[in-house]
């Protein structure tokens, strides 16, 4: 849930805010109409398309640009002619409907103060596309239109040209643009990126016409950018490797290890020349001619069903596996005779592609002015928490000047005027006048004070979490290379191996990413070679054929873990043991007393290896220490485990200094406390009723499961109190064997807190892994829940566990009524928003059901106002759920939606909806006389 997310919009105009929603909506819409034209009777495209034209019209609604509202919403017809089988969209109808997506694209890059003659000027423009796309929907012919000029759409007009029959080498000085190049090598790292992985997962799934239709979209997108750049030998091999995947679309072919093989060749290739330099650029496709011919040819043997020309696989360019051998790229010994492929059927690039004016919005910064910039902005931050405190004493201020002023006032009339005489009674009023002078100012300054108070914190508070996030990358930004590799080793050493990436969305430090690549390369390629048997060794020792290697990356207790876990062969002690004697790293005596974790940690230590032989891939002793001094460097530790003929895992725990923590933030004592999210198994609310006893101990059941209940005040050593409520606040958590509930006073709410590690000093503090500061500027302690539950183990064993008290869990005392919004349209989101607030209400908003749904069951609300088509959940599955759950059901909903059908309304409705209203119930006070009726006043 986005709790209070309007305030981030709050400084936008609505036209701003269409605009953001109009750019999203445009960019999915010109995605999809370039597949629907290579799929007319796509029912999810379809399906796509009308609701994005559909939101795009309700958007322009809101903002009056009643010219969009038009033309969106005959592209909207267009679609529900076609999902109804009226009407077949061929490419003409495309066409038409591309210029209406520029017609919307133009309207929301006018700025505000033009938008009058905008519209003036492009009246007959409106006309006419509305008119083409009204007599698409209706199955006539549209009339011929001037076609306008398209922009960000180069490859068409260059795809119209023949395919070259020679390729000259380039020249970077030929160049005009020199920025050009840089954009085809950030469009090329994410084509290839796309490829690497799709290619991977079609060597799983040969037939998978999804991949297949995503790898031809892809190299056809790398083909024409490297056109435009004019890198001809880049075109042909992206081109022949187009024809395969087009020849495999259409069941000519079946691509095996061989031909990935070839692929992944010409995707290296294509990843070579994007890294060349302008001016060495002219010398590389000179060396390289030959590489290009093999390359091509091999791919239009594959394509043409023959038999390409054995050759050895080049090894992939990742800077990582640089760093721990250098290969060198044999050529095959024979080449086939080059053969001109068949273009393939004309395809327009998708938006998978980006287009050029997004490059300019990437910039590349060094980590040290990203460090300086994060630690400014933290002071700034922290400065900004000063103004309110001083706004407050300045208040303190003007109530002593108020008093002052009242008592003159009361004394002016205890002493009369003739006592005073002329002299006196002068000298009494500009007494007077000088303190409402006083007071005056004092009240202009104070309201000055409050508004820079009010916006120098606002603005401290995004600048800060703006640079936090742009510090932060998901995991798999730096492992993207990693599925490759063990592709290619695996096959090298002959092993059979699945390699698993989990939580690849787990965000992590930019710098610690960049700085772990590295030692996970190395502790992977390591496992290949040393923990992975053979797949007759893993037969015969009754284990199935292919090997698993599992990264897993994770935040827990304040830290970041990453885990790389296999099932193979395991570490055999006795020969660490062994090897630590004939080293004369300690006594025999003393190496016999070592334990397994201590042994372990042998491996570590430079120069260490228990292998005998040396290959190219390991056995030289350096891996695990470059491992160790890096995991060291970044203040982290790494550990190992193993099971001989079980495998072996080493898990790195790094610290999150830097990172975003999300966390679930509770009272307990009056003070705030913070669990990990990923670290909770549930949170609920429990009635008292629900708890029973045996032995001694107290417990509830979940799921047919028994937990046992603790108070989180005994497991802290806070003071016990009395619960005055009918309910307990629980959090469950667990370790692998037990399962807890632990009692706390209050759900504050979920958080997003920015860890800071405590000072060594203080050492490891019982149940706290580290600490935060929230945006109040009150700090908050992260508990470490492995801690908390082997705390509660002991007192468990110990006997020292008390029955549990009941906590003093007051229930929320709100002032104001509260309402959910809930609504996929940036727009309509904050007129609703906007609306219910200025009314009076406290108004949170989610941005789809699904947020919603986790919304409701972490506050309490009053009402509920949700749309109909969201994404990941609909309103109505979400009036479904709420009014099933007995704890929820109570809680009004009013369905708000542009769909007016009467079968819609009846739909809604006997989901258990109060009211279902139109959006053009924005218009009057149709919404908000409905919140009347349900809830009443906004003041309790």
């Amino acid at each position: 849930m986005t709790q209070g997310n309007g305030n981030d919009f709050s400084n936008m105009s609505m036209m701003d805010l269409f605009r953001m929603e109009a750019e999203n909506h445009c960019a999915a819409l010109s995605e999809d109409l370039l597949a629907l034209e290579q799929s007319p009777a796509d029912d999810e495209l379809l399906e796509s398309l009308m609701r994005a034209s559909h939101s795009i019209k309700g958007a322009a609604r809101i903002v009056n640009l009643n010219q969009a509202v038009l033309v969106a919403h005959a592209m909207e017809d267009v679609f529900v002619a076609a999902q109804k089988g009226e009407i077949s969209l061929a490419k003409q109808s495309i066409d038409i409907l591309l210029h209406g997506l520029d017609f919307i694209n133009d309207i929301a890059k006018v700025a505000d103060d033009g938008l009058d003659n905008w519209n003036t000027e492009n009246k007959d423009r409106t006309e006419s596309l509305t008119n083409n796309l009204t007599a698409i929907a209706k199955q006539e012919t549209p009339a011929s239109e001037k076609k306008t000029p398209a922009t960000k759409t180069p490859d068409k007009k260059i795809e119209q040209k023949p395919e070259p029959q020679s390729a000259k080498p380039v020249s970077s000085g030929s160049l005009s643009d020199m920025s050009m190049m840089d954009l085809f090598r950030m469009e090329a790292e994410n084509h290839c990126a796309a490829l690497s992985e799709d290619l991977l997962a079609l060597e799983q799934s040969p037939a998978d016409d999804e991949l297949l239709e995503s790898l031809m979209r892809a190299s056809h997108s790398i083909k024409g950018a490297a056109r435009i750049v004019n890198l001809n030998q880049a075109v042909l091999v992206a081109h022949a490797m187009e024809d395969v995947f087009v020849a495999a679309q259409k069941g000519k072919i079946t691509l095996g290890e061989q031909s990935i093989d070839f692929l992944l060749q010409g995707l290296d290739f294509i990843n070579d020349i994007a890294k060349m330099p302008d001016d060495g650029l002219d010398n590389w496709n000179t060396e390289n001619k030959d590489r290009t011919d093999s390359l091509t040819n091999n791919l239009t043997a594959i394509a043409r069903q023959e038999t390409p020309t054995p050759e050895k696989k080049a090894p992939a360019t990742k800077a990582s596996d640089k760093t721990i051998e250098k290969k060198t790229r044999s050529q095959p010994q024979e080449t086939p005779e080059k053969q001109t492929s068949p273009e393939p059927p004309e395809v327009k690039p998708t938006l998978k592609t980006k287009p050029a004016p997004s490059a300019d919005r990437a910039l590349r910064v060094s980590s040290e002015g990203m460090n300086r910039l994060m630690g400014l902005a933290g002071e700034v931050q922290v400065e900004s928490r000063w103004l309110p405190s001083f706004s407050m004493r300045i208040l303190r201020l003007k109530n002593k000047q108020d008093q002052l002023h009242r008592l003159y006032e009361s004394r002016r009339f205890d002493i009369k005027s003739e006592s005073l005489g002329s002299r006196g009674e002068k000298t009494f009023k500009e007494l007077q006048l000088k303190l409402e002078e006083c007071r005056l100012l004092l009240n202009d300054y104070i309201a000055e004070c409050e508004d820079h108070s009010r916006r120098g914190t606002e603005i401290a508070h995004r600048l800060y979490h703006e640079v936090l996030a742009n510090r932060m990358r998901p995991f798999s930004e730096g492992v993207r290379g990693f599925p490759r590799m063990v592709r290619d080793l695996s096959h090298e050493l002959g092993k059979d191996i699945h390699f698993e990436i989990i939580g690849p969305e787990t965000m992590v430090d930019r710098d610690i990413l960049e700085k772990i690549e590295s030692p996970l390369n190395h502790l992977i390629r390591n496992s290949i070679d040393h923990g992975i048997e053979s797949p007759e060794e893993r037969l015969s020792s009754g284990k199935p054929s292919s090997a698993k290697i599992r990264l897993e990356a994770r935040h827990s207790s304040g830290m970041l873990n990453i885990t790389i876990s296999d099932d193979g062969r395991g570490v055999d002690y006795e020969k660490i043991r062994q090897s630590i004697i004939e080293k004369n790293m300690t006594s025999r005596e003393m190496a016999e007393d070592l334990k397994e974790s201590e042994l372990m940690d042998f491996l570590f230590l430079p120069n260490f290896s228990t292998r005998k032989k040396v290959s190219k891939v390991s056995g030289r002793g350096v891996g695990l220490d470059v491992v160790h001094s890096v995991v060291h460097e970044v203040r982290g530790v790494v550990r190992a485990t193993s099971v001989l003929g079980k495998g072996t895992s080493f898990e790195m725990q790094l610290p999150l200094t830097l990172s975003v923590l999300r966390a679930m933030l509770v009272d307990i004592c009056n003070e705030p406390y913070a669990f990990p999210l990923m670290s909770i198994d549930h949170v609920i609310k429990l009635p008292e009723t629900e708890i029973k006893e045996v032995e001694g101990r107290q417990y509830f059941t979940l799921s047919d499961k028994r937990i046992g209940l603790l108070s989180a005040r005994q497991i802290l050593k806070k003071a016990d109190a009395q619960n005055k409520d009918d309910e307990l606040l629980i959090v469950i958590i667990s370790d692998r064997l037990n399962q807890y509930g632990l009692i706390v006073d209050k759900f504050i709410g979920i958080h997003d807190l920015v860890v800071q590690t405590l000072d060594p000093r203080l050492g490891k503090i019982r149940d706290i892994s580290a600490a935060a500061i929230l945006e109040d500027g009150s700090p908050v302690l992260i508990l470490d829940v492995e801690d908390l539950v082997r705390s509660m183990d002991n007192l468990i064993s110990d006997n020292r566990l008390k029955r549990v008290v009941h906590l003093d869990a007051l229930s929320e005392d709100r002032a104001v009524k509260r309402i959910l919004v809930a609504d996929d349209s940036i727009t309509v989101r904050e007129v609703e928003r906007k609306m219910l607030s200025a009314k009076g209400y406290e108004v949170d908003v989610a941005v789809d059901g699904m947020d919603a749904w986790n919304a409701v069951r972490e506050r309490e609300y009053d009402l509920v106002v949700t749309d109909v088509d969201m994404p990941r959940m609909n309103g109505i599955e979400l009036v479904n759920l709420i009014k099933k759950d007995p704890q929820l059901r109570s809680i009004p909903i009013i369905i708000v939606s542009y769909k007016d059908r009467e079968e819609d309304r009846n739909r809604g409705l006997e989901a258990g909806a109060d009211y279902y209203l139109t959006k053009g119930s924005f218009q009057d006070e149709t919404l908000v006389n409905a919140v009347d009726d349900l809830i009443g006043a906004p003041e309790f």
